[in-house]
């Protein structure tokens, strides 16, 4: 298994993940995907959104606004509850979630439990903490022309909230979307993007920062049939993240998480946990949210939330299943379920053993020397043929063939292109296993 360090290193080495603003000294808990971090960050979102919904006929994609009338976040219940324990050391100062410096506790610890529990100050290491505070999440800001110097009335009315989450965009567009296609149930909304968190402590790389994208669905179904519908959606997490991304299906694990640490909408939640470097880490959330989002809207709104069923005429109001993944934290479980160290004629080398589907380049091609015109030219005559078909496809003509070799199993690169002298005699090149490291000739025409 490899180490959280290797990973970072290796992001930041071969142009995959850099730190946040780093020219001016960073930013906790923000990170900056460079050109092939984007690329697979790409092709996992278009792999989800094409199995959960482009592969279905009972889902509709939206994408709601990032800023939100705070309404939302009222009825949600965010305002109130959306909140972490915040403890502060009184000799360094320094602020920590309580429940994520000491093992076995809960985010509803209370001062007088995480007091018995003897911690030292990961930072000074001493043991003198304040009473446990509440720390909601959400960053707020304020919406129109707002100065410093307005009264406290002015600026309250104008707050706004960066979404703690992407569900509540789908939510309040459900009646758009009963409206316009009145789909029958069960049916699902899904959506893509930007959630923000304002974390007390980032940690471990990507996988809890301040800003990161989730993918998220809400199951709109009977509320005699949540249960059916409920394993039919757990099946096919299981089916989208150890066949469709390939993650080892050992590494996953179910945790049914208790009511006391459940969040407030949910009455049933699977956490789908994955080995990550730094120990078991949540990955995915199958979570039975009732009828709690649409019921609080419609008391808020004043407007109804209810479903007609199409045959029977019944009205209800749906009750709904979420399945959501963060798509920072599938990446890097892709990473280190990819990430191999191994010997190749006894020197040691690194390779992302990435299914082809994900990694950054099918195909590298290279001519064998890049002072040789007549081997560039037909090495760049291939490269046209395979990015035609295949599109992502890069060209290395940088130092020696060994080189260019050890940064391609580096990327995640399954094949190299060689071409040589034989290639200018015979039209065939050579192919290079990056998994194997084994080499076969080909003909240009069967490539």
């Amino acid at each position: 298994m490899s180490n959280l360090e290797d990973i970072v290193s290796l992001c930041k080495r071969r142009g995959f993940i850099f730190p946040g603003s780093e020219i001016y000294g960073g930013m906790a808990g923000t990170w900056d995907f460079g050109p092939l971090g984007v690329i697979l960050k790409k092709k996992l979102m278009d792999s989800w959104w094409s199995f959960f919904v482009e592969s279905r006929d009972d889902m509709y994609g939206i994408d709601a606004a990032i800023l939100m009338n705070p309404r939302t976040w009222v009825a949600s219940g965010h305002t109130s509850t959306f909140a972490d324990p915040l403890v502060e050391c009184k000799e360094c100062k320094s602020r920590f979630r309580a429940d994520k410096i000491a093992d076995g506790i809960s985010e509803s610890v209370t001062s007088e439990e995480f007091l018995n529990l003897h911690v030292k100050c990961p930072v000074c290491g001493k043991e003198n903490w304040g009473p446990i505070r509440k720390f909601n999440m959400m960053f707020s800001t304020h919406i129109g022309a707002v100065l410093p110097d307005d009264d406290a009335e002015l600026m309250e009315k104008n707050v706004a909230y960066l979404r703690p989450e992407t569900a509540q965009g789908i939510f309040v567009n459900y009646k758009n979307v009963l409206d316009t296609f009145y789909p029958s149930l069960p049916f699902g909304l899904a959506q893509q993007g930007k959630a923000f968190r304002n974390e007390i402590s980032p940690r471990d790389f990507i996988l809890r920062d301040r800003e990161c994208s989730q993918m998220e669905i809400e199951y709109f179904v009977k509320p005699d049939t949540w249960e059916e519908n409920f394993e039919v959606l757990r099946n096919l997490q299981h089916d989208f993240l150890e066949n469709m991304i390939g993650l080892r299906a050992d590494f996953i694990h179910e945790y049914e998480v208790p009511a006391e640490d459940r969040a407030h909408y949910s009455k049933r939640t699977i956490d789908f946990m994955f080995d990550y470097p730094n120990g078991l880490e949540e990955l995915m959330g199958l979570a039975y949210r009732t009828d709690f989002d649409l019921s609080n809207i419609a008391r808020e709104s004043g407007k109804s939330m209810e479903y007609r069923d199409k045959v029977t005429g019944e009205t209800f109001v749906p009750h709904v299943i979420e399945p959501s993944i963060g798509v920072e934290r599938l990446f890097l479980a892709v990473l280190s379920n990819a990430y191999t160290e191994d010997e190749v004629n006894g020197e040691k080398r690194v390779v992302l053993k990435l299914p082809e589907n994900l990694a950054p380049y099918r195909f590298c091609v290279s001519p064998l020397l890049k002072n040789k015109p007549e081997l560039v030219e037909k090495a760049k005559e291939v490269y046209q043929i395979l990015r035609e078909k295949y599109k992502n496809v890069t060209w290395d003509d940088s130092g020696n063939i060994g080189k260019r070799y050890r940064k391609q199993d580096e990327i995640g690169t399954p094949k190299c292109v060689v071409i040589d002298f034989d290639t200018l005699e015979d039209n065939s090149v050579t192919i290079r296993d990056r998994d194997t490291t084994k080499q076969i000739r080909v003909p240009v025409s069967e490539l």
